[in-house]
């Protein structure tokens, strides 16, 4: 399998992992231990990754938990009041 298709395999895991796993609700210092680990297996997982493809992994994983617009019900935009059209 060429390195493109091998990187594109375990990044679309590290998607699906996060994904399912609830680390977006999870506090910066428990997302980072996370990813840790998760890219210790990936790197188990996907033995011909280099260790820049594991980093940039890890980059994309910690971006792609800090997304522009934040989640949760804390981040709710509030509701504006209705206002009387001219």
């Amino acid at each position: 399998m060429s390195k493109e298709k091998l990187m594109d395999r375990a990044r679309d895991e590290l998607f699906s992992h996060i994904n399912r796993c609830g680390v977006l609700q999870a506090s910066a210092d428990d997302q980072r231990t996370w990813m840790d680990e998760t890219i210790e297996y990936l790197a188990e997982r996907y033995p011909d990754l280099a260790e820049s493809d594991l980093q940039g992994l890890y980059q994309i994983g910690i971006r792609f938990c800090q997304p522009a617009i934040a989640h949760g019900s804390r981040n709710v935009v509030p509701e504006l009041e209705e206002t009387a059209v001219n």
